[in-house]
């Protein structure tokens, strides 16, 4: 029985201008050369971001890592919009093509259908620079939505740690202003909200400690 397998991968650091594409050479089956180097970026990163990944790409890839006699990449942290998209908000569609277009940030680049995939199976360059586009626009697409929803994402990469200094912990920013205080149990803490992603979040100490009060029956 025939197997599916990857054809191609795209992917970018997140800020900056250098988009990454690989393709198999091959006219059936993954090239080992293109899955280990995409087994490298992950093994690079620290967190992954995706759009479906949990469900889709990464099982994709991790089969292939295993069928390629590759161990698992490093651990990395995998944020996927998708599983945002449907926790937070509700649009008509969950869809990269239906999000992008609600919030402006542009859309889909249009193709033939599975045909496009069926043609860059037979190695139709064409069909490949076509493949090429489609990539490279999802990987756009999908930073572009990541900054849009930056501010709604509960488990972004704190940059305060990352960074090593007091700002925003979702953009790094150091551009932020006092917004009242956030109360829990445990005390009192000072809350912000950054000027240039605005997202809020509050400061790692407490001002005053609540006071536990015991009694014995």
């Amino acid at each position: 029985m025939d197997t599916s397998y990857i054809l191609c991968w795209s992917a970018k650091w997140l800020g900056s201008d250098d988009i990454m594409f690989e393709r198999t050479w091959k006219r059936k089956g993954s090239s080992k050369a293109m899955i280990q180097r995409i087994h490298g970026l992950l093994s690079e990163a620290d967190c992954v971001v995706t759009f479906n990944g949990v469900k889709f790409d990464l099982p994709v890839l991790n089969r292939e890592f295993i069928m390629h006699g590759l161990n698992q990449p490093a651990p990395f942290q995998n944020l996927d919009l998708l599983k945002v998209a449907r926790s937070r908000f509700r649009f008509a569609s969950n869809k990269l093509q239906h999000l992008s277009t609600e919030l402006g940030l542009g859309t889909k680049t249009p193709h033939e259908g599975f045909m496009l995939w069926i043609k860059c199976m037979d190695l139709d360059k064409e069909a490949w620079d076509s493949m090429t586009t489609y990539n490279k626009q999802d990987v756009l697409l999908l930073e572009k939505l990541y900054y849009r929803l930056l501010p709604w994402l509960k488990n972004a990469p704190n940059q305060s740690v990352i960074l090593g200094r007091e700002t925003c912990p979702h953009c790094g920013s150091q551009q932020y202003q006092g917004r009242g205080y956030s109360y829990t149990q445990a005390g009192k803490y000072r809350r912000y909200q950054c000027t240039k992603c605005h997202s809020w979040f509050r400061s790692s100490t407490a001002e005053t400690r609540g006071q536990k009060r015991m009694v014995s029956l």
